[in-house]
């Protein structure tokens, strides 16, 4: 009889602890940088699970710090882990965690904002958007000052089919605080709609995966945190460029608490304000008296069409910014002010 073969799972030798870590390289969360330490091995390998079927996949883990969440990764059964980690602090303690793990792991020093990940993995992942997701997961812990840029940078990226979405569909599985991550994942309607929902949702599959409490993290934060899981969209639910649904979904939301016609007005010049945002809403059959929470997806879609036809007609219509020319008019009023107090000296 045949002797049964074992599936060989990867598992990390015995190392020190995370709290021993912290201690052995006397690391300090640094309130500025919005950082804070989950111990929990527990939470550390449920955001990992959060993320999917890790085995065998290669994954890049943003602001790894002491290695928590790497730990989980790692034991996941990856085939390989990129660690880009911004604070030099840490370099040391991942760099034991790359040698318990030989071939597995490469440790960059760098700012996730500027690093280039659409040249940091292997071609042989990439796949048809319209295929399934590649074998290529980011997963982050991210600090509180960056998750913001960072994930409207990362969509634009969805948009384009560039950076990290090179290789396809790749699967997002971040950290936010948790007033970010209600906004991110909220229907249309509720308290929480928001700009942010908008142009994740119209772009990704957005799912809520848990929230941890405050108390898990050490220094404690002063909020809870929200896991959320990105799957881009083989469709587009708006399909205009990024910075065009950005302005218009922007200048709606910057009225939240009034009606949207507040907010589609200042698209558009002063002289022109009022006729071409009733034609822009009428155009779009968008209801002017309800309040930017209120509009569906489909209603943004229609906003963005009209913008785009009412831009082409209007090429200069773009580029039109509603504060500058705020801050224009402020300068000459000041200006004329200085001018007639001059006349009387």
């Amino acid at each position: 009889m045949a002797a049964s073969r074992g599936v060989t799972m990867f598992r990390l030798p015995p190392l020190p602890t995370i709290g021993e870590v912290i201690k052995l390289f006397k690391l300090r969360a640094v309130k500025q940088l919005s950082q804070n330490f989950l111990l929990d091995l527990r939470l550390t390998d449920k955001i990992a699970r959060s993320a999917g079927n890790l085995k065998d996949a290669y994954v890049c883990e943003v602001g790894p710090g002491p290695g928590g969440i790497t730990r989980a990764i790692l034991n996941a059964g990856v085939t390989e882990l990129l660690l880009v980690e911004k604070d030099p602090r840490f370099i040391p303690g991942l760099q034991m965690l790359s040698d318990a793990a030989p071939g597995k792991v490469r440790v960059v020093h760098g700012d996730i904002l500027t690093y280039k990940l659409g040249q940091a993995f292997p071609n042989h992942l990439i796949k048809n958007w319209e295929d399934d997701p590649p074998d290529l997961h980011i997963i982050g812990n991210l600090p509180f000052s960056v998750s913001t840029p960072l994930i409207i940078k990362w969509l634009e990226n969805v948009s384009k089919r560039d950076g990290p979405f090179r290789y396809g569909r790749t699967q997002l599985t971040l950290t936010f605080q948790k007033e970010v991550g209600e906004r991110l994942t909220a229907s249309t309607g509720t308290r929480q709609r928001s700009r942010l929902s908008i142009m994740s949702q119209y772009l990704c599959t957005v799912h809520k995966c848990f929230t941890i409490s405050g108390k898990a993290f050490v220094p404690k934060p002063d909020v809870d945190v929200t896991v959320v899981h990105f799957t881009p969209l083989v469709q587009p639910k708006i399909e205009q460029p990024f910075k065009l649904v950005e302005k218009v979904v922007q200048s709606v939301f910057q009225f939240r608490r009034k009606y949207c016609h507040h907010g589609i007005r200042i698209l558009f010049p002063e002289a022109t304000r009022l006729e071409k945002a009733e034609q822009m809403l009428m155009l779009a059959d968008v209801d002017p008296t309800l309040r930017p929470a209120q509009l569906s997806m489909f209603h943004f879609k229609n906003l963005c069409d009209v913008y785009r036809k009412m831009c082409d007609e209007d090429p200069s219509l773009f580029a039109y910014n509603y504060r500058e020319e705020l801050r224009e008019k402020r300068r000459k009023k000041q200006n004329f002010k200085r001018t007639s107090d001059d006349d009387w000296i």
